[in-house]
């Protein structure tokens, strides 16, 4: 849902929205990251997603997870850093495209043209971005999404390169042919943990198939398989050598099927007779060997009294089901097919004890092709359609979507009419599915590239058990059982959108080169490919002034800004040869250029193209200038394609101006310099539009760079490569990358000529090995070491002797449970490939949230309220509260419930703001407390702080063990014991006359508020930010910095825990509770006194340990309570409490007072009274009646806030009270 359809907003929804303005305009997130930090870096990394469709409630729910954790640790002292990032390839963006253009299948693509697809593609990745900008915010998540990052850019990608080759180094990297599961509509074999999210439950076509030995006459072998479609392929029968077989002659038959004479050779165990006979009556005698059963009506005897060793049939040839093959002769090792063969992999559990062999279509099957050379005969194509060569079923798909069993039946009709058939069987089970385009898979023998996981399974084991897992069972069983079983990674795709595998092949001596880097591209001989290092000025006196300036000569650089361009300078240098070096003609970047060029020994070339920005009539103005303020402010809220083409200062550039002419300088040097390495120093604006003129960023990006720490910073050298050809930056993707020939190393020292031309490979990565390479893409590592991303955050996995690791590993990461199979798996494959260690030390693992009914959530079915919608009905932070007080932070299964968030509203934030209401209205802004230790005087003001401290102690040990579900839960339980216990007992002492009361309570609930709102602040951030401004803005809090944020505090550490004073007062409201029930079970209102109230000591065990009863402030407040006038503790009462039901005139009068009062207070807020101001009330009232409200008329007074009370005989249109004996009319007013 959009915004412009929601329905109206609620007033939480607007005072939230109101509160992420106040966090934009304060740069309130970029504060939290640049305060101090004594604690040093919390390591995050933030999976990325997919922006092809609107965040869902997995997205909310993951990212309010990551949300809270970094909010936490940033309180305590740290910096947490947490970068935004978009996961940009792979099918499920490239089945979006095909969606939309009709295409199904891959040569449609290929029709298409690779270039223009992968355009579409491209486009297609960022189509939601900006929804994703607005709506994760919206969430309460501050995450920095100006300086994100993408699979998709050259960076990321060779840094992905450089993971592939440092793998291949350590001898982890393979190539090799092998089974593994194809999607014939996607034409891609998929890894292992990919099939495992798309297996779901389908009803095939299982046959027991009749192979006619040709040794013995009428002699037949019977195979079980549940994959017809592979019997044209069928090469071998597979038996196990060790196991015992035997052969069932029919003794008699009046079958036509099934004739006497005839002879089966299956496992000679009974259960497997019966599997294969068993259709009807069955019956055999173990002892004797022979039986019956029935085969469609037909009563048939047999005989299994002759057996035989598997490995006595092994050798012995049969007759094909089909000959396409079989009769071409010159098929490579011909002579070894259709023959018996031993399988140790042949099991009896299920099927006849032989298993058909099809080794293009099978792991055991191909496993055994290449132990006995039987022929590869793979009569199915990568589309999942037979060959011509299958003349019977030439065309068909294999497997059709929709109707997976259509083909199997096909196949199984031709071998019943050619009595190949013994019989056919439905067979339920669980079979995998593409995961993105939900196409049966296929078992398809193929070529890929593989990470040898195998090799390092008990490394898995081993670095698993250090990672703490939340919930444990998902580390331990679900992921840890299948780190033991993990099998080579299949890591290569037949697509197009996706990273390129960076080898490429000679055509002449066929061996492979492996590329880890741009750089390798250029030795090997692209010489379009030029080397852009993009260099800002060092640190001049202008950026000490903020001024705005152009003149060429003025401003040099600071000793700050010679110091960076110095250490820049080293850097270029360890980048290799350096051929031209072009700078400004502006003075602070001719210096800095000057001082690389000393350094790499080049000479320095002035460009005027490459100057800093004409800022027309705000040239030589400072920050802080009004006209300058007025002026630039006005121009950065034009919209981006406004600000694009507005001319600075009036008389000044554009950035189209400038963008123009710093392409048209990146002309002169490509004409000059193609396949070199040039240096350009230039300023941050024109470098800004260098980016865009050679990315082709969009309006947003190019915007957002100047939000982007990369170039705050000064003399940061930045490397681009551009096409020569293009003027762009030179594009890593197919088909551009596939274009690229390469001189082979091989053939050049061999001949002497490097005639030798080397060819990528066509495949493209995993997308998972691209997630999995999050913490190096991310970063550009190991090439960008120096260059440090948003708000300096430096990325080093391995250190140095004398520093430590840097951003890695990650302390905390957290995702869905799917990702057990996904990201996590990836990262810790690859991060211990690369270093040995796991690359995260925490994972938090939520479960998956479904409708209420338990069913899937489906947009077709819309079983689900929008989340927008909910967000606007109840405000993000009671959807945030709703999740994280859930199972589902744990890794459990959520009925989503819009009940539930309505509940959470109502029973913690509506409950908590009435709180902060009611302090609001009676607080005196002259009373400010002179300290928070609070010493408190009062039992009630002891308990809550009590309670407060609790809170602290037992939210923050749920934190740091990251069980938010145990360290959320908590706040609801103690707003509801501020709200329905502390303020309800308090309210007299707030409203009191006494100023030391008041105050006392008033210094007390302040103060506990405003400690809540940091409980709360990491998991409802708007509602903690309303509560701690409302208070500091309503009754200043004295602090020692002038803080405008409640997330910019630090976390509590909260006082020693009262136990005693707790266990106490859950006594009182327990006995509370009893007597409270024992007046229901009497029928007598809580507002009619009673006498006594009996308790039993049994009740007290606790508080005794302080005397034999309970303090006299805790027995007032039971007395107030229950309403009674004494609270004694009795041996000889037969229940827990009792209440002496006796009713005295005095407490009926009591009694009656109290109700009159409770129905003018009513009165008084019906008609809009506001608390305090004064009212008159007239009252009709004759004989005793009358004579009551003249004994009562000065409590009554002071009680309902009335000025005057005005008694008359009778009131006529008054509102009538009642209550026992007294009867008056009552009417309240203003005068």
């Amino acid at each position: 849902m959009t915004e412009e359809n929601q329905p109206q907003k609620s007033k939480i929804a607007e005072r939230e929205e109101q509160i992420l303005a106040f966090w934009q305009k304060d740069n309130t997130f970029k504060k939290t990251l640049e305060k101090k930090s004594p604690k040093g870096d919390f390591v995050f990394y933030d999976g990325p997603p997919f922006a092809t469709g609107l965040p869902h409630y997995g997205h909310i729910l993951a990212g309010t997870i990551k949300d809270v954790i970094p909010r936490f640790k940033t309180m305590q002292g740290y910096r947490v850093p947490r970068r935004w990032g978009w996961d940009c390839h792979g099918l499920p963006v490239e089945n979006e495209v095909e969606k939309e253009l009709g295409f199904k299948s891959k040569k449609d693509i290929e029709s298409y043209g690779i270039a223009k697809f992968n355009a579409k593609a491209k486009e297609a990745v960022m189509r939601y971005a900006d929804d994703w900008r607005r709506i994760i915010p919206r969430m309460g998540r501050w995450v920095d999404m100006d300086n994100d990052y993408r699979t998709m850019d050259p960076s990321y990608t060779e840094s992905v390169w450089w993971i592939f080759k440092s793998l291949y180094e350590k001898g982890l990297i393979s190539q090799g042919f092998k089974s593994m599961h194809l999607c014939p509509r996607c034409e891609t074999t998929l890894s292992n943990f990919e099939v495992t999210q798309g297996y779901k439950e389908l009803t095939d076509t299982s046959v027991y198939v009749k192979f006619k030995l040709l040794s013995q006459a009428d002699t037949y072998l019977v195979a079980w398989t549940t994959t017809p479609w592979t019997l044209p392929g069928n090469e071998g029968l597979a038996v196990h050598p060790e196991r015992d077989y035997a052969f069932v002659e029919i003794t008699a038959s009046n079958s036509k099927e099934i004739q006497p004479g005839d002879t089966y050779i299956v496992g000679a165990k009974e259960d497997i007779l019966k599997r294969v006979f068993g259709q009807e009556a069955f019956e055999f005698d173990p002892a004797s060997r022979v039986g019956t059963f029935k085969w469609k009506g037909e009563q048939i005897a047999f005989s299994a009294k002759r057996g035989i060793k598997g490995k006595e049939l092994l050798g012995q040839s049969y007759e094909p089901l089909f000959d396409y093959y079989s009769k071409n002769t010159s098929l490579q090792n011909h002579d070894r097919g259709w023959r018996i063969f031993g399988g140790e992999f042949v099991t009896e559990e299920d099927g006849t004890g032989i298993v058909h062999i099809a080794p293009a279509f099978g792991e055991d099957d191909y496993q055994l092709a290449v132990k006995e050379r039987l022929p590869f005969i793979q009569h199915v194509g990568t589309d999942g359609t037979f060959r011509q060569d299958v003349t019977d079923f030439a065309g068909l798909s294999a497997k059709p979507k929709g109707n997976p069993k259509e083909t199997d039946e096909k196949i199984a009709n031709l071998l019943e009419a050619r009595g190949k058939l013994l019989k056919r069987e439905p067979f339920t089970h669980q079979y995998p599915h593409c995961w993105r385009c939900d196409t049966p898979l296929l078992n398809f023998a193929a070529p890929s590239w593989f990470v040898k996981v195998s090799e390092m399974r008990g490394k898995l084991v081993e670095a698993n058990k250090g990672i703490r897992w939340i919930p444990k069972e998902v580390g331990e069983y679900r992921f840890g059982n299948w780190l033991a079983e993990a099998k080579d990674w299949a890591i290569s795709r037949s697509r197009f959108w996706g990273a390129p595998i960076p080898v490429w092949g000679c055509d002449r001596c066929k061996t492979y080169s492996v590329m880890g880097s741009v750089d390798d591209l250029r030795k090997k001989g692209a010489e379009q490919v030029t080397k852009i290092i993009i260099l800002r000025h060092g640190e001049s006196e202008k950026n000490i002034e903020h001024i705005l300036d152009d003149t060429p000569e003025k401003f040099p650089l600071t000793h700050e800004g010679k110091k960076r361009a110095k250490e820049a300078s080293a850097y270029i240098k360890a980048q290799g040869t350096v051929d031209a070096i072009y700078a400004s003609p502006v003075r602070r970047a001719k210096e800095t250029a000057e001082i690389v060029a000393r350094v790499v020994g080049k000479e320095v070339k002035i460009e005027e193209r490459f100057r800093e920005v004409d800022s027309g009539e705000w040239d030589g103005l400072k920050d802080g200038d009004p006209k300058l303020e007025k002026e630039r402010g006005a121009y950065r809220e034009l919209p981006p394609e406004v600000n694009y083409q507005t001319k600075r200062g009036k008389t000044g550039e554009s950035w189209q101006d400038v963008e123009a002419r710093m392409a048209e300088g990146l002309k002169i040097i490509l004409q000059k310099h193609a396949g070199e390495t040039v240096v350009i120093v230039s300023h941050e604006g024109p470098l800004v539009y260098f980016l865009k003129a050679i990315g082709n960023l969009s309006l947003y990006e190019s915007d957002a760079y100047f939000r982007k720490a990369r170039f705050e910073a000064y003399a940061r050298p930045i490397t681009v490569y551009v096409d020569a050809t293009t003027g762009k930056e030179f594009d890593l993707h197919r088909p551009f990358i596939d274009d690229l020939a390469l001189n082979c190393d091989v053939c050049a020292k061999e001949t002497g000529t490097g005639r030798g031309l080397m060819h990528r490979v066509p495949e493209v990565f995993d997308c998972w090995f691209e997630s999995g390479a999050m913490p190096y893409g991310q970063a550009h590592y190991p090439f960008d070491k120096a260059e440090r991303g948003s708000v300096g955050d430096m990325f080093d996995p391995v250190g140095s002797f004398w520093r430590k690791p840097q951003g890695f590993p990650a302390h905390f990461i957290a995702e869905g449970l799917d990702q057990t199979r996904g990201w996590f798996y990836s990262m810790l494959v690859l991060g211990l490939g690369l270093f040995q260690k796991a690359p995260y030390l925490a994972s938090v693992v939520n479960g998956i949230i479904l409708a209420e009914n338990g069913a899937k959530m489906s947009k077709r079915l819309k079983n689900y309220p929008d989340p927008l919608e909910v967000v606007g009905k109840y405000g993000a932070d009671a959807l945030r509260y709703y999740l994280l007080s859930s199972p589902v932070v744990r890794g459990e299964d959520l009925r989503f419930s819009e009940k539930g968030v309505d509940e959470v509203t109502k029973k913690v934030f509506n409950r908590l703001d009435n709180v902060l209401q009611f302090y609001l209205l009676y607080a005196d802004s002259s009373l400010k407390a002179k300290s928070y230790k609070l010493k408190a005087t009062h039992v009630l003001d002891a308990w809550i702080l009590a309670k407060l401290n609790q809170l602290i102690s037992e939210v923050t040990k749920s934190l740091e063990s990251y069980e938010l579900d145990k360290a959320t839960r908590p706040i609801g339980d103690f707003v509801d014991d501020l709200s329905t216990w502390y303020l309800r007992r308090s309210r007299d002492r707030i409203k009191s006359e006494v100023l030391e009361e008041k105050e006392a309570a008033l210094k007390t609930l302040r103060f506990v508020l405003g400690e809540l709102s940091k409980v709360m602040a990491p998991f409802t951030p708007f509602f903690a930010e309303y509560l701690y401004q409302t208070l500091t803005t309503n009754n200043s809090q004295p602090t020692t910095e002038n803080v405008k944020s409640v997330h910019m505090e630090d976390w509590l550490t909260g006082g020693k825990v009262d136990e005693q004073m707790l266990k106490e007062m859950e006594e009182v409201r327990k006995i509370v509770s009893l007597a409270l029930e024992a007046r229901a079970k009497a029928n007598i209102k809580v507002r009619q006194p009673l006498a006594t109230l009996k308790v039993k000591p049994s009740v007290l065990s606790s508080s005794r340990k302080r005397g034999s009863s309970l303090s006299p402030a805790l027995v007032n407040l039971i007395k107030d309570e229950v309403n009674v006038k004494d609270v004694v503790v009795d041996q000889t009462i037969q229940t827990e409490v009792e209440l002496d039901t006796t009713m005295t005139p005095e407490l009926k009068e009591e009694g009656m007072f109290r109700e009159l009062v409770r129905f003018v207070q009513e009165m008084r807020k019906t008609q809009g009274f506001k608390a305090g101001e004064p009212a008159t009330l007239t009252v009709g009232a004759e004989g005793p009646s009358r004579r009551f409200m003249e004994q009562h008329e000065d409590a009554l007074s002071r009680i309902a806030s009335l000025k005057n009370i005005a008694l008359q005989d009778a009131l006529e249109g008054a509102t009538p009270f009642q209550a026992d004996e007294l009867m008056v009319q009552l009417s309240l007013s203003h005068d």
